[in-house]
């Protein structure tokens, strides 16, 4: 006797498309990165930053701040990553740049980065039929709730109806 299995649907992981992201809400993005020496130094020397507050902890103790900085372009780099999974994985078309980008607050070895965005205004693009134009705010905070970074983004991004659900990078959440 053989036991029937029900076929399953699929479901694939996916970010919004254009007719889902809401400006009525904040997203937050899960779980935080907490940002490591190892980290730094290695985005930094990959980026061929030679910035010493980044780098040199004995020079760093002399500075304001008394020790190493994270390199901001990690911090703007991890802040919008961590948004990939939730908002634009599989449904983005092109990032289309970055308006003000801001470090309020640094962000140091052992902190916690916990990042979240905001949908601050959408419409259909004109010149790409069946995709959008989504502008976000992303804010990053630390463990404490200080704001180290602030980024405005333009995204442009698949239309529900237009897009491909058949490919593998960019699956649809519903049964195939």
């Amino acid at each position: 006797m053989t036991d029937s299995v029900p076929a399953r649907r699929t479901v694939v992981q996916r970010g919004l498309f254009y007719e889902e992201f809401d400006l009525e809400v904040l997203y937050q993005h899960r779980p935080g990165r907490t940002v490591t020496e190892a980290d730094n130094v290695l985005f930094t020397t990959l980026t061929m930053n030679t910035q010493g507050l980044h780098l040199d902890a004995a020079w760093s103790a002399t500075q304001p701040f008394g020790q190493r900085l994270v390199n901001s372009m990690f911090t703007l780099s991890t802040l919008v990553g961590s948004s990939v999974a939730q908002l634009t994985q599989g449904t983005l078309v092109a990032n289309l740049g970055f308006g003000s980008v801001g470090f309020p607050h640094p962000l140091f070895h052992g902190d916690t980065l916990y990042s979240e965005t905001i949908v601050t205004g959408k419409r259909l693009s004109n010149s790409r039929p069946g995709q959008g134009i989504v502008d976000l705010t992303h804010t990053g905070r630390n463990q404490n709730g200080d704001v180290v970074a602030t980024a405005t983004r333009t995204a442009l991004v698949w239309c529900r109806d237009s897009h491909d659900a058949t490919s593998p990078t960019r699956g649809h959440p519903h049964e195939l």
